[in-house]
């Protein structure tokens, strides 16, 4: 089955758009303009007469790579919607993998403390060295993990493919 594609007119105009001579980053998470304050996500902050998109370093929550998005001066509002709709699903993709990545440490400390308890032994060894699992404990782990999160991972899926369609078939009419 082939895949869906905008018009090849559409993606010429956004490669010339992206490569023209006005210069201005799109704002990330709340922030104003190029000029305003660093991103929550990241503190990446691309040279100011940049004229493309940047990715930056990876965020700490999430692990991701937030881009930071460049405004052309003479933007369209099929360039504009189509920009937006991909800020949108990177901030939905940081947050759904910040929350994510939060529970799998919180779960995980859970699932350490209770087995080591089990087995009669302390969080930290008397040499003062944290106490493991071995790899075979932890598999028991992720298995549960992956297992417990199996919907939530199915619906993130789902979703990634419903943005993905609305980016690539964004039109001004919609």
């Amino acid at each position: 089955m082939a895949a869906l594609r905008p018009p090849r007119r559409a993606l010429l105009r956004l490669c010339r758009a992206f490569s023209s001579g006005g210069c201005q980053l799109a704002p990330e998470r709340g922030g104003e303009r190029r000029d305003a304050a660093p991103s929550r996500v990241s503190r990446f902050c691309p040279p100011r007469k940049s004229c493309h998109d940047w990715i930056g370093p990876p965020d700490k929550y999430s692990n991701l790579r937030p881009v930071h998005f460049y405004i052309p001066e003479n933007e369209s509002p099929l360039e504009q919607k189509l920009r937006e709709l991909r800020q949108e699903t990177q901030e939905w993709n940081q947050q759904f993998w910040a929350n994510q990545n939060l529970t799998f440490l919180k779960e995980k400390e859970k699932f350490i403390d209770s087995r080591l308890k089990a087995k009669g032994l302390e969080l930290r060894a008397e040499s003062g060295q944290k106490a493991t699992l071995n790899a075979e404990e932890m598999a028991d782990f992720y298995k549960q993990f992956l297992s417990k999160n199996f919907q939530k991972h199915m619906y993130y899926n789902r979703n990634v493919l419903e943005a993905g369609c609305s980016v690539t078939t964004a039109s001004p009419d919609q």
